[in-house]
């Protein structure tokens, strides 16, 4: 049985600025990319646009395994996805079925080449080193603290 997107996944997802697609190559070596262009897709697929993936959409055509990490960097939190990748070409009909939110994303200034569908196996949580090491910091302060080191304000 496949793992489930719940509230809390999306959430983190929204807050993220970018993902990293895990992938690897014929030879066996990893391939690690930043995606700005990410969304759930129902409750079993993340789905991730290919604007300038060549590497990793023939990655995922040889090997479809695959792993997406995302970080909300203010709360110091996010999960890791692991799944098996299924590359959607524009003329199929499922691009703009799982393509529909990444379209949207993307708008008029990111041609999407490709949708990297993401069926869901495992997902486990990434936590921040800070959340051991002083498990009585609140989620307010942590986020404090990240908006000072990344001298970050936010606006009312």
């Amino acid at each position: 049985m496949n793992a489930r997107i719940n509230d809390a996944i999306r959430t983190d997802i929204e807050n993220s600025v970018l993902c990293w697609l895990a992938s690897v190559d014929a030879e066996g070596t990893p391939n690690v990319s930043p995606k700005e262009i990410f969304a759930s897709h129902g409750d079993d697929h993340i789905v991730v646009a290919d604007i300038a993936s060549a590497n990793t959409v023939r990655n995922l055509r040889a090997h479809p395994r695959a792993c997406v990490s995302f970080i909300d960097v203010f709360r110091q939190r996010g999960f890791k996805i692991v799944g098996t990748a299924r590359i959607i070409e524009p003329d199929e009909q499922d691009f703009p079925v799982y393509g529909e939110r990444l379209l949207q994303m993307a708008g008029t200034d990111f041609p999407i080449r490709h949708i990297i569908a993401i069926r869901i196996d495992r997902i486990s949580r990434i936590w921040a080193p800070s959340y051991t090491l002083f498990p009585e910091r609140t989620e307010d302060e942590r986020m404090a603290s990240a908006l000072e080191t990344y001298g970050v304000t936010l606006s009312a």
